[in-house]
Order: structure tokens, then C-alpha cells, then sequence
């Protein structure tokens, strides 16, 4: 089987019908040379019955990569997901977040070696998040600025990611103040990069590891690219009842020794997954 020229890494956790928006959104892409890897951190057989169900309707490669419920072991996942990845380059996304149809496409044309591309995404509340459904996502009307406002949304200058057209995208791009980081939602580098720091570091648990990432990358040799004003998703509203205190201080002290150090490999990584 000819490898795609893009892998597609999406975490998800018992949360199927937010999964379901998101696959139905990368149903939508205009570029196609692309497989999808779903990295499940447990979830229970009703996710793993629907990825079947929808393998069977579409015309690209689907991987469900999955391991037990152990708690919060994103990090984890997450490399078993890039080791399954049989495409030179990676995007790495969550199972919360709808890609517009020009998603993969942007992230494609954008790819540069010796670079990664950072992403953000337009948060919903709700209400917003719930109205969402097939149709709307098929027809692309959940990305449109009125059909969100009709439905909850509250007008704000972040609107702007939706509606900016491709050179205002990249003037944006150009001169926003949001440091270009690794950010788990909307990112992108090669697989070779992301395998040469050994992946995540799989002590990390929720906060920062994908930011400890983009650091090692770095440390490496990388350069970063904005286009969060260019590849958009809309990133629907959800409980975090994972987040916690110690998790967030524990990786905080993680990545200062990332940055103290210049840290390019972990020896948490990619080399420690079992099964």
C-alpha cells in the first residue's frame, strides 16, 4: 500500500460525539493523500464500533490506535500513534477540534524542512458546540461567522480566523504576538524531526506537554512557522475534569529543565512504549 503523503494524529477519550464532528470534518478535505490515526487513551468499545463504521464510508486509511484506561496518559498515546504513522509528514490535531475543509491542504502547502507550523483554533461555547451537526459540517456553514452567531456564538475580534481570506491570513500570521509554539490542537512537522527527540515525554500528563515538544524541537534545530490564521479549526467546549494542580507543576518543572539544558532528547519517549 503506497504511503500518504500526510498522517493525521487525533487524540480522543470518551468523548464520541465531539469524534464524530471531527471525523465528519476530515470527511470534508479538499486534499486528500492523507490517513487518519486515532490515538484513544481508553476509550469503550462504542468509539472503537463507530471509527469501524466509518472506515467503511471513506476513501482514505483510518489506524485506531488504542490502549487501556489507565488515566491521563495522553503523552503516551500520542507516540503510539506517531510510531503507527506511515507518512512522511505529521498533523497532529484533537478529537475536539472540526478542520475547516482547508485544513491539511494549508498544512501541505506550508510544510518546509528544517521547520514545524503551528496552528491555534476558534473556541465555541457550548451552545455553539452542540448545534453543530453533520450537515452543518458537510456544507461548511459551521465555519460561517453568521450561522455561529445565530446559534449561541458572542461577537468577538478573534472572528477574524474565520474570516480572514488568504492575504489578510498571512499579515495576520505575520505580525501576531502569540509565540509560535507546538500546540497539540494544530501543529505539524515531519515524522523524522518528531522521532529524532524521541517524541513526548511520557511522564508529562495534562499541561504543556505538547509545548515541551515544540521545545525540544528547538533545542534540535528547528525553526517554527505561524499559520494560525491560515489552517482553522473551531475547538468545541468540553469539561476538563483531568486538569489538575500537581500535573501542571510537574510539567513545569519538566520544561524548565527542557529549556535550562537545551534539552533535545527525553528518555521518556517513543523508546519506552511496550505493546
Amino acid at each position: 500500500m503506497k504511503s500518504p503523503q500526510i498522517s493525521v494524529v487525533i487524540s480522543t477519550y470518551n468523548a464520541l460525539e465531539w469524534l464524530k464532528k471531527v471525523l465528519w470534518g476530515y470527511a470534508q478535505q479538499e486534499f486528500r493523500d492523507f490517513e487518519l490515526v486515532i490515538a484513544d487513551d481508553g476509550s469503550t468499545s462504542d468509539t472503537a464500533q463507530f471509527i469501524r463504521d466509518f472506515k467503511a464510508q471513506v476513501d482514505f486509511a483510518v489506524q485506531h490506535i488504542w490502549q487501556e484506561d489507565e488515566g491521563f496518559q495522553k503523552s503516551r498515546i500520542l507516540n503510539k500513534a506517531l510510531s503507527a504513522c506511515r507518512g512522511d509528514y505529521v498533523v497532529m490535531s484533537d478529537g475536539d477540534c472540526i478542520p475547516r475543509k482547508d485544513f491539511l491542504k494549508v498544512h501541505y502547502d506550508h510544510r518546509e524542512p528544517g521547520y514545524f507550523l503551528s496552528g491555534g483554533y476558534f473556541m465555541l461555547p457550548m451552545e455553539t458546540s452542540e448545534a453543530i451537526d453533520r450537515p452543518s459540517i458537510t456544507s461548511g456553514d459551521c465555519f460561517d461567522k453568521q450561522w455561529l452567531l445565530a446559534r449561541g456564538l458572542s461577537p468577538t475580534f478573534k472572528l477574524r480566523k474565520l474570516t480572514a481570506g488568504p492575504f489578510l491570513a498571512k499579515v495576520l500570521n505575520a505580525i501576531t504576538p502569540t509565540n509560535a509554539s507546538w500546540n497539540g490542537h494544530n501543529a505539524s512537522g515531519w515524522k523524522a524531526d518528531l522521532l529524532a527527540v524521541n517524541g513526548f515525554d511520557q511522564r508529562m500528563q495534562y499541561g504543556g506537554q505538547d509545548r515541551e515538544l515544540g521545545e525540544r524541537l528547538m533545542n534540535y534545530g528547528l525553526k517554527s512557522k505561524q499559520i494560525r490564521y491560515s489552517a482553522i479549526c473551531i475547538h468545541l467546549d468540553h469539561p476538563r475534569g483531568y486538569k489538575n494542580q500537581a500535573s501542571i507543576d510537574k510539567n513545569r518543572a519538566i520544561r524548565s529543565i527542557t529549556r535550562k539544558e537545551n534539552r533535545v532528547w527525553t528518555d521518556y519517549g517513543l523508546t519506552q512504549i511496550k505493546g
